[in-house]
């Protein structure tokens, strides 16, 4: 199977199975969803989502935010990973997001990357989420089940991943098939116990495939 057909058959059954894939974190405007990307880093999003109500409700707009001091932005996100950065970079993300960006959640993946706290996934995140720009952000689950599928080739970082991945998947196509992939990761293909056997992306999958090779070897009865 070449590359160009695994994509082909991978993207048809998500394009089948899972017609609606979207974010898990909860927002209703940019500024909100900044918030929980930042916050979302080596979290839950289950998590996040419990932690943002209380938030939002001190800290309802990026004005109000970076008027504000880590210090107060701390006991609200304790129960997150990293709460002491995290507070630092999301008064510093505020107040650069005023003074330069008039409070307004910049489009573009190399202007967000200048506020404190935003990496280029947070950066892709916000620019497929929120603009629909065909941006691809790679997590932990990006990586793993691009890799486990074959849609990366010996990616030893999230940046070769992405670039493999906006590469060969339709632009039109790259901001869902960034959930596709995260949504697969998380309930699907798992770190630790993958579900392979409720897979449906088995047939095409060369961690299935490999696996299975190993698992015939070893149940074959010696002569």
């Amino acid at each position: 199977m070449t590359k160009k057909e695994r994509y082909d058959r991978i993207i048809k059954y998500f394009s089948k199975y899972r017609p609606v894939a979207e974010t898990e974190l909860e927002y209703t405007n940019p500024y909100e969803l900044l918030v929980a990307v930042i916050l979302s880093a080596q979290c839950t999003d289950k998590r996040v989502n419990m932690t943002m109500p209380a938030f939002l409700k001190s800290f309802p707009t990026a004005e109000v935010l970076a008027a504000s001091t880590a210090e107060e932005v701390f006991p609200l996100i304790r129960s997150i990973s990293y709460p002491n950065n995290k507070s630092k970079h999301l008064v510093g993300m505020a107040k650069m997001l005023v003074s330069d960006f008039h409070g307004v959640v910049p489009s573009d993946v190399t202007e967000l990357q200048k506020l404190p706290g935003v990496g280029r996934k947070t950066a892709n995140v916000i620019a497929s989420v929120v603009y629909n720009l065909p941006t691809m952000a790679v997590d932990t689950h990006v990586f793993r089940v691009s890799a486990r599928l074959g849609l990366s080739s010996n990616a030893k970082n999230p940046l070769e991943t992405e670039r493999q991945l906006v590469k060969n998947i339709p632009e039109e196509k790259i901001s869902i098939a960034h959930h596709w992939l995260i949504l697969h990761g998380r309930y699907t293909c798992l770190a630790r116990s993958p579900k392979c056997d409720e897979c449906g992306l088995k047939k095409w999958c060369k961690y299935f495939e490999k696996n299975k090779s190993v698992q015939k070897k070893k149940n074959r009865i010696p002569i």
